[in-house]
């Protein structure tokens, strides 16, 4: 029987309002008894339960941190929790949630028109609406600037035409926040589903976020009406913003993953015995161990202190990167070590840990790589751009 011990070494808890622990822990409780069991199954036959996963809707998952509307409007720490119990079960679960809050409703908040905002922004919080953000391109990953989608204003309507690349969500979402140029300008527009010339394909094959739809997005003549324009869109700085508040969730979620592979690696190295004892007894068990504990340690305090910057209009882009950056990888690094804790066991889909380091792999690729997020650093530290 292993020893009661909390993964919440610092008691983090302690510095949370009531309010942000009772959204934790209903959150927590969901995706432990509905998501958990079948989230092999799925990982396994690379589908996504749709249906099971729009059940957080009435747990005012989506959009979390947004205000009215038919929003939560719940504090950036609760909603940063979310995403961090979201991602101890599955990383494409909350890569769902992340897309359809900071990636879809965010633009639309901050960037729509009342008459979008009224429209959209209460049928996305409740689930009715599904929604996908494209800006990556077939060519164009790290440096979005050089999009080459286009938008042609035609008088009382836009025609895009282009192609996006590895976007979450794409073939299941009702409306795309699609990111184009206009005139040479980024702006941002909104591309709902069965519009002719759009089509959103989804891409196979992949090793990693298999509980995850992911696509492409065809624009092929697309006209949608002037409408449909984000009217303060407006620039990739815009497109851009939008990648702060999805990394900020991201190295919430990331701790997640990071958990429960710690978790689990504990509960393994107790109870596995060789050489009549478990190897929890061993020194170069117990280091990593202790390594993994360090880690999320860090990266819960560096996400705490994140949040309450994000509450208070202080949390800076660059803030983010380094969150992102620092706790992906650190969530990656754990996920291996507790692979190796768990020997060949760890390759099986018994347990979590190979799941969640195959999922990583794509979490420190996308919304920035680990590079560009040090390249965001070394500008702010330096101030000198070394993008180019």
């Amino acid at each position: 029987m292993a020893a009661p011990f909390k993964t919440d070494f610092y008691d983090i808890d302690s510095l949370l309002t009531e309010e942000e622990l009772i959204v934790r822990d209903s959150i927590r409780k969901w995706t432990r008894e509905e998501f958990a069991p079948i989230v092999e199954h799925h990982y396994r036959e690379g589908t996504f339960p749709l249906q099971k996963a729009l059940e957080l809707a009435p747990l005012g998952a989506f959009g979390a941190n947004i205000e009215g509307y038919g929003c939560a409007g719940l504090s950036n720490i609760a909603y940063g929790l979310i995403m961090q119990e979201l991602e101890y079960v599955d990383s494409g679960l909350r890569s769902f949630v992340s897309v359809q809050g900071a990636l879809v409703m965010y633009p639309i908040h901050a960037y729509g028109s009342e008459e979008q905002k009224n429209y959209w922004l209460p049928k996305l919080a409740a689930g009715e609406k599904i929604g996908c953000f494209g800006l990556t391109e077939p060519d164009f990953g790290s440096n979005p600037g050089g999009m080459l989608t286009r938008a042609e204003d035609k008088g009382d309507h836009y025609i895009l035409n282009g192609a996006k690349m590895w976007i979450t969500n794409g073939t299941m979402a009702d409306v795309a926040v699609v990111w184009a140029k206009l005139d040479g300008e980024i702006r941002g527009f909104l591309v709902e589903k069965d519009t002719p010339g759009f089509s959103a394909p989804l891409q196979h094959r992949k090793w990693s976020l298999r509980c995850s739809v992911t696509s492409e997005l065809i624009l092929k003549d697309v006209k949608i009406p002037k409408s449909n324009l984000l009217p303060k869109a407006k620039g990739l700085p815009a497109a851009l913003g939008c990648l702060t508040q999805a990394r900020y969730g991201i190295a919430w979620g990331a701790m997640g993953a990071a958990m429960s592979c710690f978790e689990t690696a504990r509960e393994y190295a107790l109870s596995r015995i060789q050489f009549d004892k478990p190897i929890a007894s061993f020194q170069l068990v117990q280091n990593k161990l202790a390594i993994m504990l360090t880690e999320i340690v860090k990266g819960q305090l560096v996400v705490w202190r994140a949040g309450r910057l994000k509450d208070e209009g202080k949390l800076d882009f660059a803030q983010v990167s380094l969150a992102k950056r620092n706790n992906v990888a650190a969530a990656l690094d754990i996920a291996r070590e507790a692979r190796d804790v768990l020997g060949a066991n760890g390759i099986t889909d018994e347990y979590s840990v190979g799941r969640h380091m195959m999922n990583l792999e794509t979490v420190k690729t996308y919304e920035g790589t680990h590079d560009i997020h040090a390249l965001i650093l070394g500008q702010r530290i330096t101030g000198i751009p070394a993008y180019a």
